[in-house]
């Protein structure tokens, strides 16, 4: 396991978060690195201190308990079908499905944990807005002990 799987994982865990709680979709832009991601959600507005800490303390809940990572194929039909395919190329056959326990299924062809108690602690380290509707989050990871990954 590397840096940005355990930063991609946890990009799928705060995606399902931000649409449970916020209904802002999936993020619209994301870029992962070794220490440091962001993603940005059309929120419309910038989000308190006291719901980014809830942001945080939502994903730390599912990282702790232990979700089965899992990838498995299915045919575009099917995939049509069941998922949005908006970032899915129109050529793609076959669509590759990353499941993480109950908490978010999706095309995607990124590298994953295995079990999101592999990511770490999830830290939003800032919180902006990029534009007059978009939000910027940008996240770290850390051991449970507090050192960065």
């Amino acid at each position: 396991m590397n840096a940005r799987s355990a930063m991609h994982s946890a990009e799928h865990i705060l995606n399902a978060v931000m649409q449970r709680d916020f209904d802002a979709g999936r993020s619209v832009e994301a870029h992962f690195g070794d220490k440091k991601s962001k993603c940005d959600y059309v929120t419309g507005r910038m989000l308190s201190d006291d719901e980014l800490k809830g942001i945080e303390d939502a994903v730390n809940g599912v990282i702790l308990a232990d979700h089965l990572v899992e990838t498995y194929e299915v045919s575009r039909q099917e995939a049509d079908a069941a998922y949005n395919m908006g970032k899915v190329p129109a050529t793609a056959k076959t669509i590759r499905i990353v499941k993480i326990g109950d908490v978010d299924i999706i095309p995607c062809v990124g590298e994953h944990v295995e079990h999101t108690s592999q990511i770490g602690q999830f830290v939003i380290r800032s919180a902006d807005m990029k534009d007059e509707t978009t939000l910027r989050i940008r996240y770290g990871l850390e051991n449970r002990e507090g050192s960065e990954r």
